[in-house]
């Protein structure tokens, strides 16, 4: 056996896995959950000591599932979500909580850098737009806001890179961090000093880049003794989450995407040029030589749950009684109802929007309703939002000069065989549903793997995975959610001109 741990440090939890690459067998799994806190309207943070608290606590339960001695851990790959923002002082105390990836607070930092920089000039230097995903914006929210944690910033890294930094005591950005935070030249693929300074940090306060496969250092003694690791165990530079999960679902090639169905919805493409756009963010594929343009929109499940919390209580307790999901059964009742949900029509813009619209000030919004219209017809209509919204990025790709020639579909929502219909009728193509997917920590794991030999495939990683059936699209369907999508599209223009 080579076996080798993947850990994902996530929005909602912490997982690992011990994966064993000569068999592509998982052996164990672990998880523990994550607090995300608000404590301002639009702010998400969480507390980096927790993830670490969570590995030490998930490592032994992972080599107790297995039997192995940690010893037997060839080496260790993380992943994360992007791009989260720690900062650290000379000491390596953490100086504040962690700013996530959905944190909308830098609404006026982000104008402040659009003032400075032409956005054009700077999409085709960073790839990336000027926008809140920008870890620049937030430095600057902190220099403004709370000075005396500026004042004392050492280092700025991510969260998969803060959990490399407690296992090895190596400070290390891993690629597509640093690249979705603006700071990486493409021209060169390096850090560049001037991209680095817009967010009022000097060069050295931005740990050198690492590759994902790129052993960084090893697990010290200290760490060792926190997390029952061996120590000297190599450890890997890692991966943003959603490129680890859309290459561990089997997205390898130029064309393949990912529909990523989680609390947020997201959409990855294999390409093999980068081709900047401002519409959509730019991370460089596990794959060498390849790259991952992406969107990311501001929710999803978390959307259908709050749907049920507010609107569907009873249907919530009738599906308890049943002994199935509430979403179960409100597919169960929306399949009674014809596509185009009778002309109802959900914006599910409800917390702003990300890709490819980027307006935080985007609201949700539900049309088209008469009093024939009942619980089944706003479910439906909720899950055909989001196809459109997925068929929006398509076209975008597209408009990129990206053909796409094949779709998956991985995480929770991808369970409801409704949404998928829909989406594979939306989109007018073959939907491939995934049944054996862990998620990110897969792809972390085999990056562990990589780098210590085991394998040399890259695409290797695909036989740890399960493919279910393939959904295929009614032609019938075309012409109604052709329509149906272009009012959509029309529908958030008139209410964009309305706030201008």
């Amino acid at each position: 056996m080579s076996c080798v741990i993947g850990l994902d440090i996530g929005t909602t939890s912490t997982i690992g896995i011990i994966l064993d690459v000569s068999s592509s067998r998982i052996l164990a799994s672990a998880t523990r959950p994550v607090t995300l806190s608000s404590p301002q309207q639009g702010w998400a943070e969480e507390d980096p000591a927790e993830w670490w608290a969570n590995v030490c606590a998930i490592v032994p339960e992972l080599l107790q599932q297995s039997g192995l001695q940690n010893t037997e851990i060839a080496a260790i790959g993380t992943t994360g979500m992007l791009p989260a923002t720690v900062v650290l002082d000379s000491a390596g105390t953490v100086l504040r909580p962690s700013i996530q990836q959905s944190d909308g607070r830098t609404g006026q930092e982000v104008k402040e850098i659009a003032a400075e920089v032409p956005e054009a000039q700077f999409v085709r230097r960073a790839g990336n737009g000027i926008n809140q995903q920008l870890v620049a914006s937030r430095i600057r929210w902190i220099e403004e806001h709370e000075p005396e944690v500026f004042a004392r910033i050492a280092t700025v890294f991510g969260s998969y890179d803060y959990i490399n930094w407690r296992l090895t005591g190596v400070r290390r950005v891993e690629q597509n961090w640093a690249l979705e935070a603006g700071f990486v030249d493409l021209s060169t693929n390096d850090l560049a000093d001037d991209l680095i300074a817009l967010a009022h940090l000097r060069r050295d306060m931005v740990p050198d880049k690492a590759g994902s496969a790129e052993i960084i250092g090893q697990v010290s003694p200290e760490a060792a003794a926190q997390s029952g690791l061996a120590a000297g165990t190599p450890v890997v530079g890692g991966a943003a989450d959603h490129i680890a999960s859309a290459y561990a679902a089997g997205v390898l090639a130029s064309g393949d995407v990912l529909l990523k169905f989680g609390g947020a919805a997201d959409i990855m493409i294999a390409t093999d040029t980068a081709r900047p756009d401002p519409r959509m963010f730019l991370d460089y594929h596990i794959i060498p030589g390849l790259f991952m343009p992406n969107g990311c929109m501001s929710t999803g499940g978390s959307a259908l749950n709050w749907f049920i919390a507010q609107f569907a209580k009873a249907e919530a307790a009738e599906a308890e009684k049943r002994g199935i999901s509430p979403h179960q059964y409100l597919d169960e009742l929306a399949a009674e109802i014809p596509p185009g949900a009778d002309g109802v029509t959900f914006i599910p813009y409800l917390l702003g929007e990300k890709t490819p619209i980027h307006d935080p000030e985007a609201r949700g919004t539900i049309l088209g309703l008469s009093l024939n219209h009942d619980i089944r017809h706003l479910w439906r209509a909720l899950l055909e939002g989001y196809a459109y919204a997925f068929r929006h990025h398509i076209e975008v790709f597209n408009e990129m000069g990206f053909p796409t020639t094949r779709y998956l579909a991985s995480d929770g929502g991808s369970k409801s065989r409704l949404w998928m219909q829909i989406c594979a009728d939306v989109l007018q193509a073959p939907v491939q549903l995934l049944t054996g997917h862990p998620g990110s920590c897969l792809g972390a794991a085999w990056l562990a793997g990589m780098s210590t030999g085991a394998t040399d495939d890259w695409g290797g990683v695909a036989n740890c995975v399960s493919y279910g059936d393939e959904v295929q699209p009614d032609p019938a369907q075309r012409a109604g959610y052709d329509a149906g999508y272009g009012f959509f599209r029309e529908t958030y223009r008139m209410q964009r001109e309305q706030r201008q």
